[in-house]
């Protein structure tokens, strides 16, 4: 039995499944009033406020420069355990 083969007979149950759970399984409609609070609370900003946002370079250069200076740590945390991890095997 090849890879193509297992591959074929794994889509072949997958979608028997999906079949399966489509006719036994109903759908359920959403409570009233959810969508609109949902479309209340997520609001997508206007080009003019997107642009806005990203003209204030200072901002931005101290966003970028924390994302940056976060990673750093983290990889040093990283290293320094896998460092300690290491000497204690030997």
């Amino acid at each position: 039995m090849n890879a193509n083969q297992t591959f074929s007979s794994q889509d072949n149950e997958l979608n028997s499944l999906e079949s399966r759970l489509s006719l036994t399984l109903k759908r359920v409609p959403p409570p009233s009033g959810l969508v609109e609070r949902l479309r209340g609370r997520v609001q997508i900003p206007s080009r003019s406020e997107i642009t806005l946002r990203l003209s204030d370079w200072r901002r931005l250069f101290v966003v970028f420069g924390s994302v940056m200076s976060g990673m750093l740590v983290l990889i040093t945390l990283a290293r320094a355990f896998y460092y300690l991890a290491g000497r204690r095997d030997m």
